[in-house]
């Protein structure tokens, strides 16, 4: 049974680096750079992230999308890729596209709407979001164990992915 960790020595379950595959992402639009930025940084600032029947991390991920499908790749700090999953898009893609079409109309309404309408629809982007938290969590069951707000920073990161502008 391991020591819980100390200030001098932080949990092995979580991540301690983040790569996106640059072939994966288009780089056209400042808020989604924006968001990816701040999730990633968020991540690393604090996560918790636990391959399931190994002990070995921390863990670095690269994400990327291959042939419609979401590639984790997941190394240690000594090893470049300890477990490799994939999973299928397909229980994204709505709520991708619903965040989206959301996170446009924030856009545009933060720039004219008065707040009680951009408070609204910004309820209404965290929803989403929460939900396809939800789903990434269930999606990665058996396979990687991540708590809440590291699936809600994750799922920020697959819809940047996902974005093509």
């Amino acid at each position: 049974m391991s020591e819980a960790p100390t200030a001098e020595q932080p949990s092995r379950d979580r991540l301690f680096a983040i790569d996106i595959d640059e072939q994966s992402i288009a780089r056209n639009n400042a808020n989604i750079e924006h968001e990816r930025e701040v999730a990633i940084f968020d991540l690393l600032d604090g996560n918790s992230f636990t391959v399931e029947g190994r002990d070995d991390g921390p863990y670095r991920l690269t994400l990327a999308i291959v042939e419609n499908k979401l590639q984790f790749i997941v190394g240690t700090e000594t090893e470049a890729a300890v477990a490799t999953h994939f999973l299928s898009m397909t229980p994204f893609k709505r709520i991708i596209k619903d965040y989206f079409m959301v996170c446009d109309s924030y856009y545009e309404a933060i720039r004219t709407a008065p707040p009680s309408k951009i408070q609204a629809i910004d309820m209404g982007r965290r929803g989403l979001h929460d939900e396809g938290s939800r789903t990434l969590q269930e999606r990665l069951q058996g396979k990687i164990a991540v708590d809440f707000d590291t699936a809600r920073r994750l799922f920020t990161l697959i819809c940047a992915l996902h974005w093509k502008g």
